[in-house]
């Protein structure tokens, strides 16, 4: 390369590039510009999109659940709650946690190198952090399950284990453990996020809020159904729809601020296949449905039947699973679309200016 061209590169390399979609064009270095439209690269998308499968989409679903009931379960028992929601709730989060480890190593694509991410810690990376969490997570839960499991008598055949597990300060396990469940089911949504994907670097601030807060309304939605298919007290059940009615308000309000917040951006997430999906299955049938019908017989004082818990539930749940699922889907969308990544490019130099 020669002495000019090295230097060109250089003055170039340290001038800012805008994108502007009203033109379609985009403005670099010394001013000049490029006026043709936006496009591919030789038929290549500007970005690479995500290419995970059901293993994920269930990941996401599984460690929301995960540490929202661990949440709840932890909740009920520092407050003196029913003892069946206690123990349904450790059950239940150890279960989905269980499961989360193996969709995650079954996604990768060496799978047996799955140890790896457990050499270093960087605090700059949510995979990194979320990997030492959902760790972190699973001892606590798993000791917190452990504890329950003694009491219930299922380590009668080890009477020292049993009481050594029985003496664990499980309030405290409890209080860790909480705190590592809600940042496993709200990190995920922080993951995609710090992606380049537009629509998902453009909900940045919700995403995260947004995880979470569905991980504790389908958590408390899989408790409310357990405990709707046995011999749970009317009191509990209306503790539950109390907290999920606030809960799906909070996930609602956040799903409206995705409107001025995305702007164009949004269209993956609201329109097609996808957006009715994502309307019909997440927003009427998996929150307004159920809150409306949680929230008619809370001011009404009458408990509704089992029949129509059960259903809510499952509602909620199925909800629930379509919010990730869309996400993902909305993202690959997102990322093929290159007036989508001029659009956010642009958008975001503007507020730098600012």
């Amino acid at each position: 390369m020669s002495n000019g061209n090295r230097n060109f590169s250089r003055r170039l390399a340290k001038t800012a590039t805008l994108i502007r979609p009203s033109r379609g064009g985009a403005t670099a270095g010394r001013g000049e510009a490029w006026t043709g439209k936006a496009s591919t690269y030789y038929g290549i998308p500007l970005i690479k999109k995500a290419h995970w499968g059901w293993q994920i989409y269930l990941y996401f679903f599984l460690g929301g659940i995960a540490g929202g009931s661990h949440l709840v379960s932890t909740l009920a028992h520092l407050l003196g709650k029913d003892t069946k929601l206690v123990r349904s709730g450790r059950y239940l989060s150890f279960a989905c946690l269980l499961a989360s480890p193996i969709l995650l190593i079954m996604d990768l694509g060496r799978p047996e190198r799955f140890h790896h991410m457990l050499r270093i810690l960087k605090f700059r990376s949510p995979m990194s952090l979320g990997t030492w969490a959902l760790s972190a997570f699973g001892m606590f839960c798993g000791l917190t399950t452990v504890h329950q499991a003694a009491k219930d008598g299922l380590l009668n055949w080890f009477p020292l284990a049993a009481r050594l597990f029985k003496a664990l300060p499980v309030k405290v396990i409890e209080a860790f453990g909480s705190f590592f469940g809600l940042f496993v089911a709200s990190y995920t949504g922080v993951l995609l996020s710090s992606t380049a994907v537009p629509i998902w670097a453009r909900a940045r601030h919700i995403l995260g809020p947004l995880f979470r807060t569905s991980g504790l309304s389908t958590g408390l939605s899989a408790l409310s159904l357990i405990l709707s298919l046995g011999r749970s007290s009317h009191d509990t059940l209306q503790r539950l729809d109390r907290a999920e009615v606030i809960a799906m308000t909070t996930e609602l309000g956040l799903i409206a601020s995705l409107v001025p917040t995305l702007g164009p951006l949004a269209k993956p997430l609201f329109k097609g296949r996808t957006g009715l999906l994502f309307t019909a299955g997440t927003i009427g049938g998996g929150l307004l449905l159920p809150l409306l019908t949680k929230l008619g017989f809370n001011l009404s004082g009458r408990t509704p039947p089992r029949g129509i818990n059960i259903a809510a539930s499952l509602l909620a749940l199925t909800g629930g699973f379509i919010l990730r699922y869309v996400w993902i889907i909305a993202g690959r969308t997102s990322a093929n679309d290159p007036q989508a990544t001029h659009h956010y490019n642009a958008l975001e130099w503007n507020e730098g200016k600012k």
